[in-house]
């Protein structure tokens, strides 16, 4: 576990990812913050929704778009438990979001400082902040666990 107490949003994303992963989903959370202040607390829900863009980073966005009644959500910070995807990095971008935090890096899914390394193209209009590897093992250990109780 982290050797350093995690901040408040990561240890809500961590939160909301085990809540997922007790439902079925993938446990992966988000939490969406603007100037301390949480606006959306979310988890994987394709399988509950039967929407394959469920994914706890877009529903993280659209929670808190909702919530500040606009779709840039400039100064805003994500904090995730897994680098987000492609879908998801296209989503940061048009958001504006200001920061990304993220656990656990995605090797064969991740977009932000893998595969299609998003925010690094030319043509990606807005390029968050990134920090990585706060609460990784916490959330390294809660997919571990998923997928090793499914197989």
């Amino acid at each position: 576990m982290s050797r350093w107490p995690l901040p408040e949003p990561m240890r809500r994303a961590l939160e909301a990812a085990a809540q997922g992963g007790g439902e079925g989903e993938v446990p992966i959370g988000a939490v969406l913050v603007k100037d301390g202040a949480v606006l959306a607390v979310t988890h994987n829900r394709p399988r509950a929704l039967h929407d394959p863009t469920a994914h706890a980073e877009m529903l993280a966005i659209r929670e808190a778009a909702a919530a500040l009644g606009s779709e840039r959500l400039e100064q805003c910070e994500l904090w995730v438990t897994l680098e987000p995807c492609a879908m998801c990095a296209g989503a940061i971008a048009h958001a504006r979001i200001a920061r990304v935090y993220y656990a656990a890096p995605d090797p064969k899914g991740g977009a932000v400082e893998h595969g299609a390394r998003v925010f690094d193209q030319p043509q990606c209009l807005h390029r968050p902040e990134v920090y990585s590897g706060m609460g990784e093992a916490e959330a390294a250990a809660l997919l571990r666990d998923f997928f090793r109780e499914r197989r």
